[in-house]
């Protein structure tokens, strides 16, 4: 089911191997003690903290992205601190969770880090809240909503939670499991709703209305592996709603868009591979099969789409650049999850060849007649981090 018709032209000869791979990244991850810089986070620059540059939404909109988009990286010219994201954290704790069954000589050790990682987790979650919750550790600007540094997303907690999870499966980790069912309190509390019929759509963050697809699925997520653990038949129930409301927005394709705004149209990789990771975790958890012939479909379609015949994650359903660490990890993370090892083996050597630099990181993307070679924690390196890993746990 790979596609045939799209190649990206970058060479793959002699590709790092998976394990060699991994362990320089990890190297490199606990070198820089987890920090790093990230795609958005020009806004802690010192002078944003001025009056105008701190309240004008074009300003600092524009320069978040302008600085995200420069092929070069002037963060130290503005005096941008490399940053400690909750993410970065959390993506962690899975990667050293799939380490700890792969490695078993390593399990003590393994299991101090993720222990670490965890209560450095606690010490980020904002007051104000019904439960466990995270954000950036930045100001961020969207297109419809301001989110102040370290205030939740479910984006943000749904990917921590998922990976506290994965340790309480793994390595059945108590406080893990705690912070995931009180996680379901900020879901269920402190997220806005929209309803149709039956089916409803968790907000991105309490602090909009938007309906974003892959979003409110991580909510979704997050509901069932509560209920999971804690049997709390609630959790099942609203967790199947928003599955109804993600069903009835797929197209006849199997595809998704991003979002029900007018621009939000666009069908990408990771966002994607995020819906149907968070549908099949659902149907999986909550033992409701009801929606397999949509899972597969969309699968179907994620497979012949998003993948070349020479293992590159494209971008776009139509459009390979730019070659994306997130939307590699991804790739590598969803193909494992529905079986597929050897094309996820494949993608990681072509992204660790293409894309990994001599220290360990990986280049944030690479277009067609340049690359972006700056190096971030969270959109690169951790993710990598985490499905490097799941493949380690896999063998490869």
């Amino acid at each position: 089911m790979i596609n045939k018709n799209n190649t990206s032209g970058l060479s793959t000869d002699d590709p790092i191997e998976c394990s060699r791979s991994l362990k320089m990244l990890t190297n490199y991850i606990v070198r820089e003690g987890y920090r790093g810089y990230d795609p958005y986070d020009a806004l802690k620059a010192p002078i944003f903290r001025l009056p105008i540059l701190k309240t004008n939404k074009l300003l600092r909109f524009g320069t978040q992205q302008l600085v995200k988009r420069l092929p070069f990286s002037i963060r130290p010219l503005l005096f941008v601190p490399k940053g400690y994201n909750p993410v970065t954290l959390g993506l962690s704790i899975q990667a050293y969770s799939y380490l700890y069954e792969a490695e078993p000589e390593k399990r003590t050790e393994h299991l101090k880090t993720i222990d670490f990682l965890i209560e450095e987790l606690k010490a980020l979650i904002p007051t104000g809240f019904n439960g466990a919750c995270w954000g950036y550790d930045f100001d961020w600007e969207s297109r419809y909503a301001k989110i102040p540094a370290y205030q939740p997303t479910v984006v943000a907690t749904g990917i921590i939670t998922n990976a506290l999870f994965i340790a309480h499966q793994l390595t059945d980790h108590k406080e893990a499991a705690r912070l995931v069912v009180s996680a379901a309190g900020f879901v269920l509390n402190d997220l806005n709703r929209t309803y149709a019929g039956d089916s409803l759509c968790f907000s991105y963050s309490p602090f909009d209305q938007n309906q974003v697809f892959n979003a409110s699925m991580k909510g979704v997520r997050l509901l069932t592996q509560a209920y999971s653990i804690n049997g709390n038949y609630e959790y099942k129930e609203i967790a199947k709603q928003g599955v109804e409301f993600v069903i009835n927005q797929q197209k006849h394709d199997g595809s998704w868009g991003y979002s029900l705004s007018k621009v939000g149209g666009w069908t990408d990789n990771y966002h994607t591979g995020y819906v149907l990771d968070c549908l099949d975790e659902y149907q999986k958890l909550a033992g409701d099969p009801i929606y397999s012939k949509f899972i597969k479909k969309g699968y179907a379609f994620y497979i012949k789409h998003f993948i070349t015949e020479e293992g590159v994650p494209k971008f776009y359903h139509n459009n390979i650049y730019p070659l994306d660490c997130t939307s590699a990890s991804q790739t590598i993370l969803t193909t494992i999850r529905f079986g597929d090892l050897e094309l996820a083996k494949k993608v990681a050597q072509h992204v660790s060849n293409t894309m990994q630099k001599s220290n360990g990181s990986f280049k944030f993307r690479r277009f067609k007649n340049y690359t972006i070679k700056t190096s971030f924690m969270r959109w690169s390196d951790a993710w990598m981090f985490a499905a490097l890993s799941n493949l380690k746990q896999c063998g490869i």
